[in-house]
């Protein structure tokens, strides 16, 4: 069964994870994730396969790599800025 979930929800998924995993074990648990983003979806398998990590040892490792990992869309407009003007 596929899992749709926003970005701001991603600790659901990746809370109940037996950590320490691997990038490759990472990928599999969350193979049926969709990340939902302000303009767009995505693979959440995809997002952690982009990963420079090897492992992640918490679910606060895995949680900074997505959202590091993560498309411009996930975020808005490209471009956007705040605290011009």
């Amino acid at each position: 069964m596929s899992r749709e979930v926003r970005l701001n929800e991603l600790r659901t998924v990746i809370d109940p994870l037996a950590y320490p995993m691997s990038r490759a074990e990472a990928r599999e648990a969350v193979s049926d994730v969709t990340l939902l983003y302000a303009d767009g979806e995505e693979s959440l398998a995809d997002v952690v396969g982009r990963s420079n990590q090897d492992s992640f040892e918490r679910v606060e490792d895995l949680e900074a790599e997505v959202y590091g990992n993560a498309s411009v869309e996930a975020v808005g407009e490209p471009g956007q800025s705040e605290g011009e003007g």
